[in-house]
């Protein structure tokens, strides 16, 4: 099943997302032209994972790490799907990086891997922005509308074994599959649970494959992930 939010005449709803854009809510059945797609949740805290794909360590030069290496991005940094996102005043330098993402469906903590399936409610996709030229992770990552979000929460998907691929204006940027994590899913939401207590609707994303790039006014990226969908926005 996959999980939408969507904003119609009659508000903000829920509801089954199906192939073809309808989405079925308990106020009724909406086709595309309806509504426009808001992020498939409302996190208190986004908890970000780098350095998890075997190509961008190489690429980037990094060490690999023995245990999830997180940062935080805050809640004004969830932007929804297909709206443009505005390029930062303050930097010239905006990345993206197409990742997959749990959406968490209980207040927990202390989560064994085992326990980890009872405790999302799926996953979906975040492009995580970054703005290359500024200091430190928090000011590079940790700004508005760095976490677009979406389009849906796929709740039946394995987390381990799924394609991807990031295309800017229709050109291949990004290709992996989770199977070359070096962490998987399940064990960086148990790590991190021992340390932090999840509430619903919380976001934590599991890394970058190899190639994230530059970006500028005008640019459209589609990040897809097998099994969910693709997060399509543009750059204003």
């Amino acid at each position: 099943m996959k999980l939408a939010r969507i904003e119609t005449a009659d508000g903000l709803l829920e509801g089954e997302y199906e192939d073809d854009g309808t989405v079925r809510t308990d106020e009724g059945v909406y086709t595309p032209e309806e509504y426009d797609l808001r992020p498939p949740c409302e996190p208190s805290v986004f908890y970000c994972v780098g350095r998890n794909f075997g190509e961008k360590v190489d690429q980037m030069d990094y060490e690999v790490p023995d245990e999830p290496d997180f940062f935080i991005k805050p809640p004004v940094s969830l932007h929804p799907p297909e709206t443009p996102i505005p390029y930062p005043t303050f930097s010239s330098e905006l990345t993206y990086a197409g990742e997959l993402a749990a959406v968490i469906d209980t207040h927990c903590k202390a989560v064994t891997e085992e326990e980890v399936d009872d405790v999302v409610r799926g996953y979906t996709i975040l492009n995580d922005l970054d703005c290359l030229d500024q200091e430190r992770r928090t000011a590079r990552k940790a700004f508005d509308a760095s976490g677009p979000l979406g389009p849906v929460v796929a709740t039946d998907v394995d987390p381990v074994g799924l394609e991807m691929e990031t295309h800017i204006n229709g050109e291949r940027r990004q290709h992996d599959n989770t199977e070359n994590m070096f962490i998987k899913p399940r064990e960086v939401i148990s790590f991190l649970s021992e340390r932090f207590t999840f509430t619903p609707g919380d976001v934590i994303s599991f890394g970058s494959p190899a190639n994230p790039g530059l970006l500028e006014p005008g640019d459209e990226i589609e990040i897809r992930y097998e099994g969910i969908g693709t997060l399509r926005n543009t750059v204003e």
